[in-house]
């Protein structure tokens, strides 16, 4: 039918136009909010006389940039280090500020590897597959309780791979894929639609 093949091409092309105008409009939105840390006076409202969508995305970036070029210099890791040691001495902001500050620096450190390697795995059951990430090894009071030789998986739901499972799995049970870790989290949040490219798959033994 004409019309349902018209319709679907239109879409095609507005939906992921859309929700990406729609990410973006929220991630400036959010990032504008730094504009409420200034004194009045000081925000483009008040010196010009109107809003200026994004101002505060790139002060928010500035920031950021600023902080990173402190830090990385003796001083700035002396003046974060004290920081550090002073939160290290207040009991519920300790454990959340260690917490969180693990994760960052997996993700984000130039030397960190959140995700080593994508794997196919059997979860949630036995003779089901579906694609994981090493994330490294238990650690070793946990590793002595398991039996053999385990490492650390991390299974993403999808379409949002932010939110998943965390699973300890025998080394043997996980099938290591030469897909790129990019290429798998595409295959994920895709359900499967954009399937990719594959020289020599080793997925079966």
């Amino acid at each position: 039918m004409p019309f349902k093949k018209y319709l679907i091409a239109g879409l095609l092309v507005w939906v992921p136009l859309t929700i990406t105008v729609w990410v973006l409009h929220l991630i400036v939105g959010t990032l504008d909010q730094s504009l409420l840390l200034l004194p009045s006076e000081w925000r483009p409202a008040h010196l010009i006389g109107v809003d200026i969508p994004g101002f505060g995305a790139i002060l928010t970036l500035l920031v950021v940039v600023m902080t990173g070029v402190v830090v990385a210099n003796y001083f700035g890791q002396r003046v974060i280090g004290f920081w550090e040691s002073l939160l290290a001495r207040i009991p519920v902001v300790k454990s959340i500020y260690s917490s969180v500050k693990q994760v960052s620096d997996t993700l984000f450190a130039p030397n960190g590897q959140a995700f080593r390697k994508a794997l196919l795995v059997q979860y949630p059951r036995e003779g089901s597959w579906t694609v994981g990430f090493l994330t490294g090894a238990p650690s070793t009071e946990v590793a002595r309780h398991l039996p053999g030789e385990h490492v650390s998986v991390y299974i993403p739901t999808t379409p949002n791979p932010t939110s998943g499972f965390f699973l300890m799995m025998h080394k043997e049970a996980v099938v290591e894929l030469e897909m790129s870790v990019d290429d798998a989290l595409k295959y994920i949040i895709s359900m499967g639609v954009v399937a990719p490219g594959v020289t020599n798959s080793n997925s079966k033994r």
